[in-house]
């Protein structure tokens, strides 16, 4: 549902004179009620109805086809608690405005005044709808709002802060308890005066404490030649947020800069710098790089919120045999496990979360990253810097040096990275590391593309981990769903094809005689290529306040996790390709990503159409 057009109230004739044109009412009532608007401070039509110059339908209807909007009976409204919950009480009392109904991401919002565009755009950044509203008589719309809206006593917890400075942006009140911990110096602060300015030093600390309220893990702030927009990337996906002024664009810019330390006169190349905000009891890092584009550079923050970070592998959603052998592989005093996978799919995590269960007290452990993400207690971690030398070739170098007993590559990016990693993990230690390939098999064929030796690789390599992350189902409006063909088009997945790989997954679960087998099991009994995909069981989010209408809320990993078994090892020094390794690989007792996919489609962890998404063809 398209929300109606608004129009400035500057381009449309004024409320008294196209009422007396319309012969609605007389100028002498138009005047009374402007000496009433003068002393009560109602807008024109309240005071038309209150002294009962006018009824307040015809008031309505005037108002509907002046602003071309659909017009409301407010006395044939039922009011839906959890709808009301939507709009908070403030701002339906300050702007006379009340949610009627919501239909999938559309709230339907009765307004007085048409004209007030700004309220719109503002809850529309509150709520997280697309605002369709529709006009209503001002006397009954004010004595709903006051009937269902009571205002928190002062004693209680304030509104939240974004909602506070977009209520009212101006006030001189601070944005809330966020102190900087790390600044740039005082000349390139003094340099900035537009960014010092409370207005925008407000919004920025209200951008980001609203970002870490809601879990994000990004914010980015794009400019545009006639608009600016801030978008939050919450479980994967980003959401239009807010859209701030243009007359806010450099000072929002500058601050920013200001606060990551970064040349704020320097518009002209990429620059990257880091934000430390202690917001309550907690301090957050934020990750800022900034991007000259062609009406103004764009800001992205990575949100590095330790207290968000889970560290317990036995969380991850790993299948029994497969957490098994991962567990196994990192015990060993030496060898090698890579971790791989596209960019944010939690290869960082996975990798920390191994290190924080080996990280006892007989153990130096140290890593190369870039950048450091988090800063782990008991940890040796190292910044990358390439521009000065200190590549990841280079510190894995002076590591060997520094008597390790494990090491942490961020990525094996070359020949040089990849041969020092398997020479130490030949040489009594423990290599953990990420590389960028599409699955675990595929990750051998890339080691000797780069031209590592075959018998180096298999004798290193103790396990390789490829995972994706998909979005969880909403747990609070979880259903049975029977999916549509449209659901399989993105991986071009056949009826046949796609219960064939069921079975399949059935069928190696039980072969592995794991936990898995038997809980899944009798969900998939009697599976065969001519099953109908209504009888099988498959799960959907119907879409509720806690997941804003979505239907999908938080994240889940999907594993493929190789161990290296001697077969596999053999397959490697006699040159098998990937598709080879793979088959071998399943035949092993590895699940591919695909078939985990299904077992937490099948379990209600996930949709259909997230797994054929993240797993492919």
């Amino acid at each position: 549902m398209a929300a109606p057009a608004l129009t400035l109230v500057a381009d449309r004739e004024r409320l008294g004179e196209l009422l007396v044109r319309e012969e609605l009412v007389t100028r002498e009532q138009v005047a009374r009620a402007l000496a009433e608007q003068q002393a009560s401070k109602q807008r024109l039509g309240y005071c038309l109805v209150k002294l009962g110059f006018i009824q307040e339908a015809d008031l309505t209807r005037t108002l509907a086809r002046q602003f071309r909007m659909p017009a409301v009976d407010l006395s044939r409204f039922a009011a839906d608690p959890r709808v009301l919950k939507l709009v908070p009480p403030e701002l339906a009392v300050k702007h006379l405005v009340l949610p009627l109904k919501r239909e999938g991401r559309t709230l339907t919002l009765a307004v007085a005044d048409p004209a007030n565009v700004g309220v719109i755009d503002d809850l529309k950044f509150i709520t997280r709808y697309d605002i369709f509203p529709v006009v209503a008589g001002e006397y009954t719309l004010r004595a709903l709002v006051d009937k269902h809206y009571e205002l928190a006593p002062a004693d209680q917890a304030p509104p939240s802060q974004m909602q506070s400075l977009i209520a009212e942006l101006a006030n001189d009140e601070a944005a809330g308890d966020v102190e900087v911990v790390e600044s740039a110096d005082d000349d390139a602060a003094a340099g900035a005066a537009a960014a010092d300015e409370a207005p925008v030093v407000r919004l920025v600390n209200a951008i980001l404490t609203e970002a870490v309220r809601r879990g994000a893990s990004d914010i980015h702030i794009e400019c545009f030649e006639h608009e600016m927009r801030v978008r939050f990337r919450v479980d994967g996906a980003l959401h239009d947020i807010m859209q701030p002024p243009m007359k806010m664009k450099s000072a929002l810019i500058s601050r920013l800069k200001i606060l990551a330390s970064l040349n704020i006169a320097e518009r002209r190349v990429p620059q990257d710098g880091r934000i430390k905000l202690k917001m309550g009891k907690k301090v957050v890092d934020f990750r800022v790089s900034t991007l000259p584009t062609l009406f103004g550079e764009k800001v992205v923050l990575r949100i590095l919120d330790k207290g968000n970070l889970a560290l317990d592998i036995g969380t991850f959603g790993i299948e029994p045999r497969a957490e098994t052998a991962l567990v196994e592989a990192i015990a060993n005093p030496y060898g090698m496990v890579l971790v791989t996978g596209p960019t944010g799919s939690g290869k960082t995590t996975t990798l920390y979360s191994a290190l924080a269960r080996i990280n006892t007290g007989d153990t130096n452990i140290m890593t190369a990253e870039d950048p450091v993400e988090y800063n782990l207690f008991g940890i040796n971690q190292v910044q990358v810097r390439p521009e000065v030398g200190m590549t990841f070739a280079a510190a894995l170098k002076a590591f060997l040096r520094q008597d390790p007993n494990v090491i942490m590559v961020g990525e094996i990016r070359d020949l040089e990275t990849g041969g020092i990693a398997v020479k130490a993990a030949l040489t009594g230690h423990l290599v953990l590391s990420t590389l960028h390939t599409n699955s675990a098999p595929e990750t051998l064929t890339r080691l000797l593309d780069m031209g590592l030796e075959p018998f180096n690789v298999s004798s290193a390599l103790n396990l390789i981990l490829a995972q994706r992350l998909v979005r969880r189902i909403c747990a609070k409006c979880k259903t049975r769903h029977a999916p549509e063909a449209a659901e399989f088009a993105g991986a071009k997945v056949t009826a046949e094809t796609r219960l064939a790989e069921l079975k399949l997954t059935v069928e190696a679960l039980a072969g592995m005689r794991q936990r898995a087998a038997a809980d899944v099991a009798p969900l998939v009994a009697g599976v065969t290529p001519e099953t109908r995909v209504g009888e099988l069981a498959y799960w959907k989010g119907a879409g509720c306040e806690a997941c804003a209408g979505t239907g999908l809320k938080g994240r889940q990993g999907l594993y493929e996790v190789m161990a290296m078994t001697p077969r596999l090892r053999r397959a490697v020094l006699t040159g098998s390709d990937a598709q080879q390794i793979r088959e071998l690989a399943v035949e092993e007792g590895m699940l591919t990503l695909r078939m985990d996919g299904w077992l937490k489609v099948i379990r209600g962890v996930t949709t259909l159409e997230q797994v054929v998404r993240e797993t492919g063809a």
